[in-house]
C-alpha cells in the first residue's frame, strides 16, 4: 500500500505542483491550506509523512505551531518543513520543535522527493528490523525498534525518527566516536553539521528532562559524539 503524504501549504499552485510530482511517484497526497484544517484531519487519521510550510495564511508561524501539535500527537511521525524562510533561526526553530528535516522552496522537485523517500525509508527499515525482533539495551537505555519506542530508566523518551536513528547509531557501539557525517549516514538523511548538532542538543534535553544527571552522549571535540556508559 502506498504511503499517504499530507502537504500543508497555503499557496494552492505550489501545493498542487508538489502533489502532482508526488502522485507520479506513487504516493497518495492530501492537501491542506490552514493549520486548523490540517489538525482536524490529523485527529481523524494521521498521514505517513507531513510536509509543512511555516507561514500559513494569516498565521505567520502557523507551521511551527502545527508541528508542535502534531509532534505531541505522534512523536515518531516524519515531519518535513518546506518553506521560503531560510534564516538560521527559522531552521533551528523548526528542528527544535521536532521536525526531521527542513528544506527551502528553492530546492528542486527531484531533491525534495529524494528527502521524502529517505524519511519514509527510515521508518520502513526500522519497522522491518523490529519485525525481526531487534531491540537494543545499554544500561538504562532501551530501544524497541518495532515500535520506534525509546525508554530511559523505564521512562518513555519521545524521539523523532531522526533522533531515534542517531541514538541507535551511538548506543549500538558505546565508546566509539561517531562523526557528524557518520550520524547523517546512520540517520539516512543529508544534513549539515550545524543541523546534526541541533539534533544532538535536542536529544540531550529530552533525556535530561527525565534524568537531570543524564550524560550518556559525550562530545569528542572536533570529531563527533560517543555513547558513554
Amino acid at each position: 500500500m502506498s504511503a499517504t503524504i499530507a502537504i500543508v501549504e497555503d499557496e494552492r499552485a505550489i501545493a498542487e505542483n508538489y502533489r502532482d510530482a508526488l502522485r507520479r511517484s506513487g504516493y497518495r497526497v492530501d492537501l491542506y491550506s490552514a493549520r486548523i484544517e490540517a489538525m482536524e484531519a490529523f485527529r481523524q487519521r494521521l498521514p505517513d509523512l507531513a510536509v509543512i510550510d511555516v507561514g500559513l495564511g494569516s498565521e505567520v508561524e502557523g507551521g511551527f505551531e502545527l508541528c508542535r501539535e502534531l509532534r505531541a500527537m505522534a512523536p515518531s511521525l516524519p515531519i518535513l518543513f518546506l518553506t521560503a524562510r531560510d534564516s538560521e533561526l527559522d531552521i533551528i526553530s523548526g528542528l527544535r520543535l521536532g521536525a526531521d528535516d527542513y528544506l527551502t522552496k528553492d530546492i528542486s522537485l527531484p531533491h525534495m522527493q529524494a528527502r521524502i523517500n529517505a524519511l519514509l525509508r527510515r521508518v520502513s527499515v526500522l519497522r522491518d528490523q523490529g519485525n525481526e525482533g531487534e531491540s537494543l539495551t545499554q544500561g538504562k537505555l532501551e530501544l524497541d525498534i518495532s515500535r520506534l519506542h525509546c525508554h530511559w530508566n523505564g521512562l518513555a523518551v519521545d524521539l523523532t525518527v531522526t533522533e531515534f536513528w542517531i541514538v541507535h547509531a551511538l548506543a549500538k557501539r558505546p565508546g566509539h566516536v561517531k562523526s557528524r557525517s557518520q550520524l547523517m549516514e546512520a540517520a539516512r538523511v543529508v544534513l549539515d553539521d550545524n543541523t546534526i548538532t541541533s539534533h544532538v542538543k535536542r536529544i540531550r534535553k529530552k533525556f535530561q528532562a527525565l534524568d537531570s544527571e543524564f550524560n550518556a552522549i559525550g562530545t569528542a571535540y572536533g570529531m563527533g559524539y560517543r555513547w558513554q556508559i
